[in-house]
């Protein structure tokens, strides 16, 4: 059986009240009426949200352009046709842009009210349509953030596309920049809600009392500045995806009152006394070590295990460094089109450097750096900037650097290090017999200046120039021709 549409007439004449209830039921809408704007406003906050608005402009006390004014602030979605006994442009042309979709003048005819609600609903069905062409837009761009080249991210889509359509809580970890939020819209754009609203919170942006009312809403008079009603995060996500980034920041108070949410599927607002139903498919992330957190007491474990019913662990960029090139040449083409500009190739060098640069930030940092690049168009200037930051990381936190090189099993490992072993030695061998005038170094190795710039940056030479010394000979001519070859 299809579900009838819920109208809600507001006017103060109840003779009109009670034709428009007539005529309308007889078409099998389930209609409610109000006699004022205040209540017609109250009806609207406490959740009970019409598919239509038939909203008389003259009435007392709160008149229908200040009702229309503040039912838009609640729900810019709804469906208002005005009804008046003047036909002022003034008042029409107002109406209209406060949200209202149609204007009749009283008397009508049932075929006009017929008309107006029709294109009331085409419109609706219109913006329906436009929401789900954006989100298909919000998916192409999404997928195409989501590079898997590396088998961690080719492992995280197969279990995207495994979990998106479950509809169940996911709990996504890993460090700050990895993507959280990437994989979540992804789980989202995937799912049976991808036409419903996605609503992001964080939760370490806000302090305890500020991020309840953010999250479930409050009713007027809940504390001092709560001059109007207004619906929470919960409410505007319901029938879709709410996403909780950093919910490890979040107090233990609210905690609890989220694993009520979760298992009872109803909340009430700050100072309200109803409850309010909730369909929302909740996605949660954090970057801090979660059973540190709950053994600290920083972290509810009920909570944890009512999330965590299915888990993804994003891993950082320094452990996927194959996806660095795509992952630069996607921003690159992002920020070309956003500037302006084309987009230059990056250097052999810059990309080698941006491979073996660890990366703490992640994409975050990854993609702030493809920006300037592209705004300053500074090839060597970038590649300075990365072997800079990579000196000073080395310098001040050393301990995060691994001790030994990525595990690399048999014979690989071994060619590995003995083709940098040659290389340092061949430019150590190089800028002393130019006496470290390290442009004819760069001639005599067959390299670019820039090239050696880098290698003795890798190689950290050039703080000392007794390192020669301290090695073994080596045949020159075999290590200028490993450089050569590269």
């Amino acid at each position: 059986m299809a579900v009838k549409d819920k109208i809600l007439v507001v006017d103060d004449e109840p003779s009109i009240r009670k034709y428009l209830q007539t005529l309308l039921e007889v078409d099998g809408y389930d209609v409610q009426t109000v006699s004022s704007g205040r209540e017609a406003i109250e009806k609207v906050n406490s959740g009970q949200r019409p598919d239509f608005v038939i909203l008389d402009v003259l009435m007392p006390e709160l008149n229908g352009l200040d009702t229309l004014k503040e039912l838009m602030q609640v729900d810019r979605t709804l469906n208002v046709i005005m009804l008046s006994c003047s036909n002022e442009v003034g008042t029409v042309v107002e109406a209209i842009r406060l949200g209202a979709h149609d204007y009749l003048t009283k008397p009508f005819e049932k075929t006009e009210l017929d008309a107006a609600m029709l294109k009331s609903r085409q419109k609706k069905e219109m913006a329906t349509e436009n929401q789900a062409l954006r989100d298909y837009c919000d998916q192409v761009t999404e997928d195409l953030s989501f590079l898997a080249a590396s088998p961690q991210m080719v492992r995280i889509r197969q279990q995207i596309l495994q979990i998106a359509p479950v509809d169940v809580p996911v709990f996504i970890c890993g460090e700050s920049g990895v993507g959280k939020e990437v994989v979540s819209r992804m789980i989202h754009l995937r799912s049976k809600r991808r036409n419903q609203p996605f609503i992001k919170v964080n939760c370490a942006a806000l302090p305890g009392e500020l991020l309840e009312s953010e999250l479930f809403g409050f009713e007027q008079g809940a504390f001092t500045g709560a001059v109007r009603a207004k619906p929470g995060k919960f409410e505007l996500a319901n029938k879709g995806t709410i996403f909780l980034d950093e919910i490890a920041e979040m107090s233990t108070h609210l905690q609890a009152k989220l694993l009520h949410v979760l298992q009872d599927h109803q909340y009430s607002r700050l100072g309200g006394r109803n409850l309010i139903d909730t369909d929302v498919r909740v996605l949660a992330a954090t970057n801090v070590d979660v059973q540190e957190a709950m053994k600290d007491g920083r972290f509810r474990e009920d909570l944890y295990y009512r999330l965590n019913v299915l888990s993804i662990v994003v891993p950082p960029l320094r452990e996927r460094t194959a996806e660095i090139p795509l992952l630069f040449r996607h921003f690159l083409e992002k920020y070309a089109e956003k500037f302006g500009k084309s987009p230059q190739n990056p250097s052999k060098h810059l990309l080698e450097a941006a491979i073996n640069y660890p990366w703490p930030g992640n994409l975050r940092e990854l993609e702030n750096f493809v920006k300037r690049y592209m705004i300053l168009e500074d090839d060597e200037g970038s590649l300075r900037e990365l072997i800079e930051m990579s000196a000073s990381r080395q310098r001040t936190s050393p301990r995060h650097e691994p001790v030994n090189p990525p595990r690399e099993q048999g014979l690989k490992a071994l060619v590995r290090g003995l083709k940098d072993e040659a290389e340092m030695e061949a430019i150590a061998a190089a800028l002393e017999k130019t006496r470290w005038c390290r442009k004819d170094a760069a001639k005599m190795l067959g390299i670019s200046y820039k090239a050696l710039l880098y290698k003795m940056r890798q190689f950290n030479l050039g703080t000392t120039r007794t390192r020669r010394a301290a090695a073994a000979p080596v045949d020159d001519a075999a290590a200028v021709g490993v450089l050569r070859s590269e």
